[in-house]
């Protein structure tokens, strides 16, 4: 969805927010929205982690029944 909007489009929605939010609230508008993506990016990290070894500990069970 992303890769239709081009250059053209990426300036134009860069600068409305420049004027909705102003000079002074769009880089802590970007922090946050960094944090919020690490914070995504950690959580799903974590979740898999824990799945993976949720089916790695299911598949030493399944082979010590065998």
């Amino acid at each position: 969805m992303l890769s239709n909007i081009g250059i053209p489009g990426l300036i134009l929605i860069l600068t409305l927010a420049l004027i909705i939010f102003g000079p002074k609230k769009l880089p802590e508008i970007g922090r946050a929205f960094g944090q919020t993506l690490k914070e995504f990016k950690k959580s799903t990290k974590e979740l898999t982690s824990d799945i993976t070894d949720d089916i790695g500990e299911d598949l030493k069970e399944i082979k010590k029944e065998i």
